[in-house]
């Protein structure tokens, strides 16, 4: 049976999200044709991967950040906590304040919720592609048991906030750049909506997700934390604007949808895209190409997601003729050729994890982007795969 917007929303009892324009798209990343020809598309090509990810969501989980706490620390068993990676125990004053080196990851920080927050979120979005393009009437019934135990049961759920995300032991409770581990929240919204789309979830369950969500939301927009990472002036700053867009699409916030496309114009690329294309604070770093990498997939992602609104941000320019295709003209070679790339990247570069090339080729649109999009092989994640489906299906 054809999707239409009518068949949706009666036989999922999903939101209608409406955005900036006032148009009703509730599929997050999607538009409606792209969700069929993204399903079409796996009736036409074995989804190997796809099935790979399903066989493992099916019987993983679930997960709680009740389940693992963090030693040494006095906060509320629901509250989420992450250690900021690139922190370690000063050798000169033991016990003393933690001291940062860029990049290199401490195995000692604690990062339970942090690693079980991304297991859940992917596992959400593989058994959402598993609902929908693969027809699997068993990933509801799992998923709404996953979405219960992390969202929802008063004993296991996490609170919606990020007070004590990437605190840093001997200076800080958690500070705002600890928004940066929620960005798989975009995954598993996106996995529940595809699952509505399939029929067969809880709506009472996808009705208290959306809560949690609108929740969340709201803590981003108000606490000093959230207001914090909106100032960022670097990747974190863009990504919680993606964020931002994501949960407001998600939730039906119209406002905090105008607010993201207004901080991309006023803010985002005034202040990080150089006239040259580069992004002068991630190339500051010692895993430059990654976070110059990883800024502009979170430019693509804002720009798809204004798109879907019918906001042409793909082709804004500042008044210096400043936008996100100059940053990716001045990527795109290094994107193919890591080796060229001069500045510091102390471990390997793997363009396979990201997408911004292909998105924009089919944004734009721009076949050389695509072209080289293509040259990548790309890593199996459940995230990765979706795009990269999406981004094949709509040049189908």
């Amino acid at each position: 049976m054809p999707l239409t917007r009518r068949s949706f929303l009666a036989g999922a009892g999903a939101l209608a999200v409406r955005g900036a324009s006032g148009r009703a798209h509730p599929l997050l990343f999607l538009s409606e044709p792209d969700a069929e020809r993204m399903r079409d598309l796996c009736g036409r090509r074995d989804p190997a991967v796809i099935r790979g990810l399903l066989k493992t969501a099916l019987t993983a989980g679930p997960w709680s950040v009740t389940f693992h706490r963090p030693p040494g620390l006095d906060v509320a068993p629901n509250d989420y906590v992450s250690e900021a990676p690139y922190h370690w125990p000063d050798p000169k004053n033991p016990g003393g304040p933690y001291i940062r080196k860029d990049g290199e990851h401490n195995p000692d920080r604690f990062d339970a919720n942090v690693q079980d927050l991304r297991a859940m979120c992917s596992s959400i979005l593989s058994l959402g592609m598993g609902a929908w393009l693969l027809g699997d009437r068993a990933c509801a019934p799992h998923a709404s048991k996953i979405l219960s135990v992390w969202f929802l049961d008063p004993k296991t759920r996490m609170n919606p906030n990020l007070e004590h995300g990437q605190l840093i032991r001997g200076v800080n409770t958690g500070r705002g750049a600890g928004q940066i581990d929620s960005r798989p929240l975009m995954d598993a919204a996106q996995g529940l909506v595809l699952m509505e789309l399939a029929g067969g979830i809880d709506s009472g369950v996808a009705a208290g997700v959306r809560l949690w969500y609108a929740d969340y939301l709201k803590w981003m927009l108000e606490s000093s934390h959230g207001q914090s990472e909106r100032k960022a002036g670097n990747n974190h700053a863009t990504w919680w604007t993606v964020q931002l867009a994501a949960h407001a699409g998600f939730t039906g916030n119209e406002s905090a949808t105008r607010t993201a496309w207004q901080r991309f114009r006023d803010y985002l690329v005034p202040v990080e895209i150089r006239p040259d294309g580069s992004c002068p604070r991630e190339e500051e770093r010692t895993r430059s190409l990654h976070y110059s990498s990883m800024n502009l997939d979170a430019f693509a992602l804002l720009c798809r997601l204004a798109q879907l609104d019918d906001v042409d941000l793909w082709h804004f320019r500042t008044p210096k003729g400043v936008g996100v295709e100059t940053a990716c003209n001045y990527l795109l070679p290094y994107y193919q050729h890591p080796e060229k790339w001069k500045r510091k990247q102390i471990d390997k570069y793997v363009p396979g994890e990201h997408y911004f090339a292909g998105l924009a080729g089919i944004g734009l649109p721009s076949p050389r982007y695509l072209t080289a999009y293509d040259r990548v092989q790309r890593i199996g994640s459940a995230w990765v795969q979706f795009i990269d489906l999406l981004i094949r299906s709509v040049r189908s």
